[in-house]
């Protein structure tokens, strides 16, 4: 039986998260023995990951302030497990399973970025500098891994595009849900769009709420529901109250249920002023959703311009209002079929039972190589 540890800074309810946790779903249904490691204590699927029997160990560090002692424990994860694939997410895992292999074996170690900006100069040193202790590195987009070649964090010959995967099953129309979401949220005839993520920064919904308070102007009857938690919350709200939107936005906090919302809604919207391969614009795509998104990172992989939807200026609210209301100019069917061809494009791309099988085929070849490479060690020695 092969066996892999998925390495990642923290589980959340983010994309590269949910993305880490269906891969190591979908090895474990194809036989693999799969353990899960996050540097800081976890604050989502720790009951799911324990109803399907696979292992969660937590190194248990504070956000933001590195332990060195978390080397230690690392190694001894990996020492009792000995597993034949480790598969590090997101700069820090990435940097710490790099570093935790000079001191405990790990025949095959595999870096994923999630984003064509996971920091600064600094962090791109360090991966330049730690390259040779990974076999390979991969992201998201195409995008991001042009920008990780350009920005010299990784060399054209170790980095490759390997893209996230949806479990498309958990995501299909129902009409039943359209009624009854709207229903709950006490909205009937109202245009909804959604938007679902972080609270935080870098996906910039100060600029989205200061485009929807001009499409509101245009649309009254247009609504927006904001998904998601994080530090900008009260900052958000505030602005809301500020612009006296509070009858057109409703903030959701985190939710459990976003098939059901994204069948209840109109419309998808994302802001990022960066991105890697935003799984929120796959989940939408495979709900039939149109979709309106900013031209970043590989956004514009998922979003087909004109046929799935329409992509608008970073950071430009004026564009980004015409955008949306570009979308709503449209009639019912003209959206419907713009969802149609976005659920058969990710059909088609974004499958994880392929993305899966894909992975797959990756590790097995770096297991190979790995082995074939020690057999010339040892005939030379």
């Amino acid at each position: 039986m092969d066996k892999i540890i998925f390495i990642l800074t923290g589980l959340d309810y983010a994309g590269a998260e949910a993305q880490v946790i269906q891969l190591a779903i979908g090895l474990q249904l194809r036989g693999w023995l799969v353990q899960v490691i996050s540097m800081i204590k976890p604050s989502a699927y720790v009951e799911e990951l324990n109803e399907l029997g696979i292992e969660l160990f937590t190194l248990n560090m504070k956000k933001g302030v590195p332990d060195p002692r978390a080397i230690r424990k690392l190694k001894q994860i990996i020492k009792r497990f000995k597993p034949d694939i480790v598969h590090s997410h997101m700069i820090h895992a990435n940097i710490l399973a790099r570093v935790t292999r000079v001191f405990v074996k790990i025949p095959v170690l595999v870096s994923t970025a999630h984003s064509n900006n996971e920091g600064g100069k600094a962090r791109m040193l360090l991966y330049r500098a730690t390259d040779a202790l990974c076999e390979i590195t991969t992201n998201v987009s195409q995008d991001a891994v042009q920008s990780y070649i350009k920005k010299k964090a990784c060399p054209a010959n170790k980095i490759m595009f390997v893209p996230n995967g949806i479990n498309l099953k958990r995501f299909n129309k129902h009409e039943q849900d359209y009624k009854e979401i709207r229903s709950e949220l006490g909205l009937e005839e109202e245009f909804i769009w959604l938007a679902v993520g972080r609270l935080v920064e870098v996906k910039d919904y100060h600029t989205m709420i200061k485009a929807f308070a001009e499409v509101v102007k245009c649309n009254p009857h247009a609504r927006l529901l904001i998904v998601g938690e994080g530090v900008l919350r009260e900052t958000l709200e505030s602005y809301v109250q500020s612009l006296q939107l509070e009858n057109h936005i409703m903030f959701l906090g985190i939710r459990k249920d976003i098939p059901r919302l994204m069948n209840a809604s109109d419309a998808f919207v994302i802001s990022s002023i960066w991105e890697g391969m935003p799984m929120v614009l796959l989940e939408a795509s495979a709900s039939e959703l149109p979709m309106v998104a900013t031209d970043v990172g590989g956004n514009g992989e998922v979003v087909e311009d004109g046929v799935s939807g329409y992509l608008a200026r970073p950071a430009d609210a004026s564009d980004l209002s015409k955008t949306m209301q570009k979308m709503m100019s449209l009639s019912k069917d003209a959206r419907e079929e713009m969802g149609k061809k976005g659920r058969a494009f990710v059909l088609a791309k974004y499958d994880i039972d392929a993305i899966v099988l894909r992975w797959e085929s990756i590790y097995g070849e770096l297991l190979s190589t790995r082995t074939q490479y020690r057999k010339i060690e040892r005939g030379i020695q």
